[in-house]
Order: structure tokens, then C-alpha cells, then sequence
């Protein structure tokens, strides 16, 4: 039967959070640093594929067929795709520059903010590619309609709940 990593008495790297689990601090960096990675691969990946939509519709026929405005939310939506592409890779950019500097933390927390943009970023890009869908193959009413919708959706799932649940638990800080 596996037994716990041995540790002197006078070891100051003991665990430093009353949440259940035996970590040291840099073990709880490290866990949270894969969490962070895997994060970051789940929207990375989102956020490629929506890129190479908006990227192939410049070079469709009907492209030549949109109006003034509707260029300028494309290539809005494409200048937002790129941010929020560049914002999410800022993470593993720092860790590249801060290898074996002993600042896991601070990179853990620099990701985890990362993280939250790239969120706020990716979500205006979702609303907005599906809006100027509609708009292109509905109009402009069921556009505003879509954005309406998927921007209430985002801040019932994203916002909404994430609260509710955190109030529930008394705000307990368990990183």
C-alpha cells in the first residue's frame, strides 16, 4: 500500500491549506498548472476552428456580396479571433521566459487571469460569428435576435452559475 511522501518535521514546505488535500505549495502550483494547460487546450482548440471559418469565408464568391458593415464586423471578428488566440497562448509564452525561475505561482496566476480574458474574448467571438451568420443568411433583425440569445446564454452559463454555485459553497477558496 502507497504511503505518503516522507517528510522532516522541521520541513517549512509543509501544506499551507486546510482544503484536504497534502500539497506543498509548489506541488498545488503544479497541479494548477495543469489545470491551466488543459484550459487552455480546450479553448485554444475552439478558437482555431472558429479562425479558420472566418479565415476561408474571404475567399468564398459570396464575399464579394457583403456589404460595407459587414466587412467591417468580419474583419472585426477576425482582429477578436486572432486576440483571442494571442491572450491565450500568453500563458506558455511566460512560462517559456520563466523556465526554471521558481515562479510557478506567479505563472499559475498569470494564466489564470489569461484564462478569464481569453474567455470574455472568445465569448464576444462566438456571439459575434454567429450573428454575422444570421445577418448574411437571415438579416439583420434575426442577427440581433442570435446575439441577444447566445449573449443571455453566455451570461447564464458563464456568469449566472458560477456564482450561484460559489454562494452556495461560502466562497471557499479550494485552488
Amino acid at each position: 500500500m502507497p504511503t505518503e511522501p516522507h517528510r522532516e518535521p522541521d520541513d517549512d514546505r509543509q501544506d499551507d491549506r486546510a482544503d484536504g488535500r497534502d500539497e506543498t505549495p509548489e506541488e498545488r502550483a503544479d497541479r494548477n498548472w495543469n489545470e491551466v494547460l488543459q484550459e487552455l487546450r480546450v479553448l485554444q482548440t475552439g478558437t482555431q476552428i472558429l479562425t479558420g471559418f472566418l479565415l476561408a469565408l474571404a475567399f468564398q464568391p459570396a464575399f464579394a456580396d457583403l456589404t460595407d458593415g459587414q466587412r467591417t464586423i468580419y474583419l472585426l471578428l477576425v482582429v477578436m479571433s486572432a486576440l483571442s488566440a494571442i491572450i491565450a497562448l500568453a500563458p506558455v509564452a511566460l512560462h517559456r521566459v520563466l523556465f526554471q525561475q521558481r515562479a510557478k505561482a506567479e505563472v499559475v496566476s498569470y494564466g489564470h487571469a489569461a484564462l478569464i480574458t481569453a474567455l470574455f474574448t472568445v465569448s464576444v467571438l462566438i456571439v459575434g460569428v454567429v450573428a454575422f451568420v444570421f445577418d448574411v443568411v437571415v438579416g439583420d433583425a434575426a442577427a440581433w435576435w442570435a446575439l441577444a440569445i447566445l449573449t443571455s446564454v453566455i451570461i447564464l452559463l458563464w456568469l449566472v452559475a458560477p456564482a450561484v454555485i460559489r454562494a452556495r459553497r461560502g466562497n471557499g477558496d479550494d485552488r
